[in-house]
C-alpha cells in the first residue's frame, strides 16, 4: 500500500486553459457554434477563494474558447440552495446548472428535474473514466448519470506524531490491527483525559469507512436492498469492534456527542489519533499553528483501506433551453487546468489524472489515493432518512442500549422500506 507521510501545505499556481473537452471532444481553437446565455447557481460565498476563481480564472477562459456564450454565476448560500432549488424546478425556473451537494443528486433526479447527462454526452463511459469511481457514482441513479463531479474529499487519519512516538509507535497505523495497537499503547501511558482515538459522530459519514474496511456494507451493489448487508458480519463487526474500543477507553466520549472538537483534542495532545478531510490543514494552520501533525490512508481492515467520499456535483437541469452550451460548460469546469484553478484554494479535483500533479496543494496526495477505493453513500432521494436510521442503531449498540445485531436488523429492515419507495 503507498502510504505517504504529511508534507507542509503549498498552494497551486494558477495555470491557463489550453484544452477543452466539449462533448466528449477537445476544443484547441474559439467555437463560435454555439451561443446563448448559460445560469450557474454555485454554493460559494462571493468573497470566498473558490467564487473568485470561478468568476476571475474559469469563465473567463471559458469566454475566450465560446465567445458567444455568457455564463452568469450566481452565488447561492449552501443552507438555502437546495429549498430555493426545489421551488425553482416546481416552478419551471430552474437555473441551466447547478453545484449541488453530492446526497442531493438522487432527490432531484427523482422528482425530474435533472438531465440524464450520460445520455446527452457521446460515448459516456469512456469520458467517464477519468473520474474517480466513487465521485462518479454519487450522480447516479435508477440506470442514469444526473451529473458531474465537480469537487470531493474523503476522510483519512490525522495523527500526533509526538504523542504517538511518545506511546512507543514509531510509524502510521496501516491495518485495524496496528491501530487498536496504537490506542492501545496511548492508554498505556495513563496521561489523564488522554485517549488513542477520537471520532465527532456516530452518524453514518463517520462508520461508513470502518464498515466497508471490515467488509461489511450498507445495501448491494444496486442500492435496493439493504437487509443482508447493513445486518452483515463485516457490518456488525465494524460496529462491535467501535464499541469495544469505547467500553476499554481507547477512544473518547466524543463520539457520543459534546466535548471538544476532535481537531481540538488532537492538536492539544489528548488524542492521538481522529479521522477526518483535507479541509483540516488550513484549520490546523490558523488555529494551531505550531502543532505538528501527520497523515495516512484509512487502516485497512477484512475489506480494504475505503473510506467515504464527499463533495459536490454539477448538474444539468432538464428545464434548461441551451443544454448543448450548458454541457460544454460542464466539462470546461471539469478540464484538467480548470480543477488545478480551484486545486490552488484547496478544493480537491475529481480527476485521477492530476494525482501526484506538482501543482497541487503537498497534503493532496495521500487524499487521492483514497479516493481510489473511497464509496458514496447510498445514492437514493432517502438517504438522509438512511443515515437516521444508520446512526441511531450504531448509536444504540455503542451505548449497549441495544446489541448491534438487533439493532442493525432493525435498521436494515426500515431501510428496506426506505429504498422501496424509489425502486425501478
Amino acid at each position: 500500500m503507498n502510504r505517504r507521510r504529511f508534507l507542509s501545505g503549498s498552494a497551486a499556481s494558477a495555470l491557463g486553459l489550453t484544452l477543452l473537452p466539449r462533448l466528449g471532444a477537445f476544443a484547441q481553437t474559439p467555437d463560435t457554434s454555439l451561443s446563448g446565455n448559460v445560469t450557474f447557481w454555485a454554493t460559494y460565498n462571493t468573497v470566498s477563494p473558490e467564487y473568485q476563481v470561478l468568476a476571475e480564472q474559469v469563465i473567463p477562459a471559458f469566454k475566450e474558447l465560446y465567445p458567444n456564450i455568457t455564463v452568469d454565476a450566481q452565488a447561492i448560500p449552501d443552507s438555502e440552495m437546495r429549498q430555493k432549488l426545489l421551488a425553482a424546478v416546481a416552478g419551471g425556473e430552474a437555473p441551466d446548472l447547478a453545484r449541488m451537494d453530492i446526497v442531493q443528486v438522487p432527490e432531484f433526479a427523482e422528482l425530474g428535474g435533472l438531465a440524464a447527462v450520460d445520455e446527452l454526452i457521446p460515448d459516456f463511459a469512456a469520458y467517464s473514466e477519468q473520474f474517480y469511481p466513487g465521485t462518479l457514482a454519487t450522480n447516479y441513479f435508477q440506470g442514469h448519470y444526473y451529473g458531474l463531479p465537480l469537487d470531493t474529499n474523503t476522510r483519512l487519519i490525522f495523527y500526533n506524531p509526538a504523542l504517538l512516538e511518545e506511546a512507543g509507535v514509531t510509524a502510521p497505523p496501516a491495518t485495524f490491527e496496528e491501530f487498536q495497537a496504537a490506542a492501545e499503547a496511548v492508554k498505556a501511558l495513563e496521561k489523564e483525559g488522554v485517549t488513542g482515538y477520537s471520532e465527532g459522530g456516530s452518524g453514518a459519514w463517520n462508520i461508513l469507512p470502518w464498515i466497508w474496511s471490515n467488509g461489511g456494507a450498507i445495501t448491494n451493489d444496486d442500492y435496493t436492498v439493504a437487509t443482508g448487508f447493513l445486518n452483515s458480519e463485516g457490518t456488525v463487526g465494524a460496529v462491535n469492534l467501535i464499541k469495544s474500543w469505547l467500553d476499554n477507553g481507547l477512544m473518547s466520549e466524543t463520539i457520543l456527542g459534546g466535548g471538544l472538537a476532535t481537531s481540538q483534542e488532537l492538536a492539544e495532545g489528548k488524542v492521538a489519533m481522529i479521522i477526518d478531510g483535507p479541509w483540516m490543514p488550513a484549520i490546523f494552520a490558523a488555529q494551531y499553528p505550531d502543532f505538528k501533525f501527520e497523515l495516512s490512508e484509512f487502516p485497512a481492515g477484512p475489506g480494504g483501506s475505503v473510506s467515504v467520499v464527499g463533495g459536490e456535483d454539477i448538474v444539468l437541469f432538464e428545464s434548461s433551453e441551451n443544454k448543448e452550451a450548458a454541457l460544454a460548460f460542464m466539462q470546461f469546469i471539469d478540464s484538467p487546468a480548470a480543477q488545478l484553478d480551484f486545486a490552488a484554494t484547496g478544493q480537491m479535483s475529481v480527476l485521477k489524472e492530476l494525482e501526484d500533479n506538482p501543482e497541487l496543494p503537498a497534503h493532496f496526495p495521500v487524499f487521492q489515493t483514497q479516493l481510489n477505493t473511497a464509496q458514496p453513500r447510498t445514492p437514493s432521494p432517502a438517504w438522509p432518512k438512511i443515515d437516521e436510521a444508520i446512526g441511531a442503531a450504531v448509536t444504540q449498540a455503542i451505548t449497549g442500549e441495544v446489541d448491534a445485531q438487533a439493532a442493525l436488523d432493525e435498521a436494515a429492515a426500515e431501510v428496506d422500506e426506505l429504498l422501496a419507495k424509489y425502486a425501478e
